[in-house]
């Protein structure tokens, strides 16, 4: 007869460790569609109930035909998509200047680039508010956008660290075949530097896609109001519309889902190669 294979104490251990944390991380998301399936007097009973039945779907209804929640979804997307691609392209061609070009006292304006990182963005809400208020930003989607397209360091210092690993024979042979500066930045470098771009783009996305304080400040009108901003106004100074609330959070983690897992491989190596390159 054949013995039985016996699994390692270690292995076991692991996988039991592992799947005790995998059902903590997924708990939260299962209450969430819990909740959001549920009329709000029912999400208030007590003792909860891990299981509802019947699933009331009037809450989905709700958020998107008297709350706004898709005109909010269209400004969010808006200043996400394009906060995205203009950090990508300056923040690229930025990493590609000081990763390759080699000029004058460039240490130094990596240097200050990348102590902005080091700055609390709490330290400049009043400043900037000021100044955006003097020229007529504010209740616009510019402060949301310009400010971390003009300047981001940790986008400009984790693509200069994957560029700095690319062989420089590859420029030296684009040279040769009469490329210009900026067409062996975007014929050369961009298609290597995949796994960075998308990793940066993934956090920009998503940072500005669930940026709350920063629309809270700026943006004053309600036909401009983010999905943030919208699922904030379920929260009241007596009251929570649980369901609504949690039915417009389920619908707004639901983009962010899709894009991780269309990205996931070159988030990963992204991640992977930078920490180990420089």
């Amino acid at each position: 007869m054949m013995r039985k294979k016996k699994i390692p104490v270690k292995k076991l251990l692991s996988g039991a460790i592992l799947a005790v944390a995998s059902v903590t991380m997924l708990f939260p998301f299962y209450w969430m569609i819990k909740t959001a399936l549920m009329t709000n007097r029912a999400a208030l009973e007590f003792p909860p109930k891990l299981v509802t039945w019947p699933l009331y779907l009037g809450n989905f209804v709700e958020v998107f035909g008297t709350t706004g929640l898709g005109r909010a979804m269209g400004n969010s997307l808006l200043i996400a998509a394009v906060s995205t691609l203009g950090v990508l392209f300056l923040s690229s061609l930025a990493a590609f200047a000081f990763a390759k070009l080699h000029f004058k006292h460039s240490g130094f304006w990596f240097g200050a680039i990348f102590g902005t990182m080091l700055i609390p963005s709490q330290i400049l809400l009043i400043p900037m508010y000021v100044l955006f208020a003097k020229i007529h930003w504010v209740d616009t989607f510019l402060p949301l956008i310009v400010p971390q397209i003009m300047i981001n360091g940790y986008g400009v210092f984790l693509i200069k660290q994957f560029m700095a690993g690319i062989p420089d024979s590859y420029i030296e042979a684009a040279k040769l075949d009469g490329l210009g500066y900026f067409g062996i930045y975007r014929r050369i470098m961009l298609p290597l530097c995949k796994p960075p771009l998308v990793t940066l783009g993934v956090f920009t996305f998503v940072g500005n896609w669930n940026n709350f304080i920063g629309a809270l400040i700026y943006i004053d009108s309600e036909e401009k109001f983010t999905l943030p901003l919208i699922i904030n106004s379920f929260r009241t100074e007596y009251s929570v519309e649980w369901g609504l609330l949690m039915a417009a959070s389920a619908i707004s983690v639901l983009p962010m889902i899709i894009i991780y897992l269309f990205a996931q491989k070159s988030f990963v190596e992204g991640i992977s190669m930078t920490g180990v390159k420089g």
